[in-house]
């Protein structure tokens, strides 16, 4: 079993000092919803935005849908092989249970997510879902507890992912951004303990998400 995180994830609700910019509180309207119940959203709220601090790393939670949807439709996640957790950028934690399926459209992930802000808990058939911790990302690395936590960053050491996957011992961890642009953060970085580049591009997470987990794959399943 490893396990994922995606970490400092642009998923979030939109933050107080934004709630009553007037491009949150019309989009909030049209949803029918208080503005500090709907996800941040650079597609709506770009205006709101401007210079709010880590700017670019934040307001994409349809690039952490994404990188969601292909950690949980491969064999590895279907055969409770793979734990996976979301870190966000304001240090709250998705725990996922077992064989969970987040919708794929984009429209009903947001609602369950903004659900879930609201509930802390989504429960199925008396079955736990997803669970939102408020909790940093070195305590949840403590909680894990991993023999060994693998970053994905252009600052790191030049690697391929066929030889990346085949070094990931049982227990491992592997950590992917859950922004568009930017690095790790000092405190997340510093957590990592092997951290490789795979390339002098820079990567959207489902990419490195998809490629890495498949590579992993082969050496256990084949």
């Amino acid at each position: 079993m490893i396990s994922l995180i995606f970490s400092e994830s642009s998923l979030e609700l939109v933050p107080f000092e934004l709630t009553d910019h007037p491009s949150v509180v019309s989009h909030a309207r049209k949803l029918g919803k208080h503005p500090s119940e709907i996800l941040l959203d650079n597609s709506w709220h770009f205006a709101a935005m401007k210079g709010i601090k880590n700017e670019i790393k934040r307001g994409r939670p349809d690039l952490v849908h994404f990188s969601i949807l292909e950690a949980t439709t491969i064999p590895l996640y279907l055969e409770n092989k793979l734990n996976l957790f979301v870190h966000t950028i304001d240090d709250k934690v998705i725990h996922f249970g077992k064989n969970v399926h987040l919708p794929k459209s984009y429209h009903r992930f947001e609602g369950v997510i903004e659900k879930l802000y609201q509930e802390k808990k989504i429960i199925a058939k008396n079955e736990l879902l997803l669970n939102l911790k408020d909790q940093t990302f070195s305590e949840l690395i403590n909680e894990i507890n991993p023999s060994k936590i693998i970053g994905f960053s252009t600052e790191g050491k030049l690697n391929t992912y066929e030889n990346i996957a085949s070094q990931i011992p049982d227990n491992s961890c592997i950590v992917i951004g859950g922004f568009q642009k930017g690095h790790f953060s000092d405190s997340v970085q510093n957590t990592i303990t092997d951290l490789y580049s795979v390339g002098n591009k820079s990567l959207e997470g489902h990419v490195i998400t998809s490629r890495i987990l498949y590579e992993y794959e082969k050496t256990i399943f084949m």
